[in-house]
């Protein structure tokens, strides 16, 4: 295996994980929110932290399911990256999506999902279809 193609599926399961965790982050701060001020903790928010995580989640997830789709040929990880990037910058850019804490928690947390499937089916899809695999 190649240097590039070591950095490349390092790259993708970097992006799956950070996906996932994004998932989960966007599931349960809901709760957090409710649970701060029973705790006498006051929330902060952390806008500038969410896009700044997208723009970083869109380009690894471009440069990765991209490069992956020039080797294998399958638009099956691009069309779970396409629609998890809309519904993340959908939830950061659209006022009655980002405003309201319930539909931007669901919003957040299929994008993250979606952005993370994407990374798994690039990774599968590359080494199944990699010269040096046997199968």
């Amino acid at each position: 295996m190649s240097p590039a193609q070591r950095s490349h599926r390092l790259l993708d399961r970097l992006g799956a994980a950070g996906s996932l965790v994004c998932a989960v982050h966007c599931a349960l701060l809901p709760l957090a929110i409710v649970a701060l001020p029973a705790l006498g903790l006051a929330s902060a928010r952390y806008e500038g932290f969410e896009r700044a995580f997208v723009a970083f989640a869109s380009l690894v997830g471009c440069f990765s399911v991209f490069w992956g789709y020039r080797r294998h040929g399958y638009v099956r990880a691009l069309g779970l990256l396409i629609p998890g990037l809309g519904a993340l910058w959908a939830g950061i850019a659209f006022p009655p999506l980002h405003h309201n804490l319930v539909a931007h928690a669901i919003v957040m947390t299929l994008g993250g999902s979606l952005v993370g499937m994407a990374h798994l089916a690039n990774l599968r899809l590359v080494h199944v279809h990699d010269a040096s695999c046997a199968h």
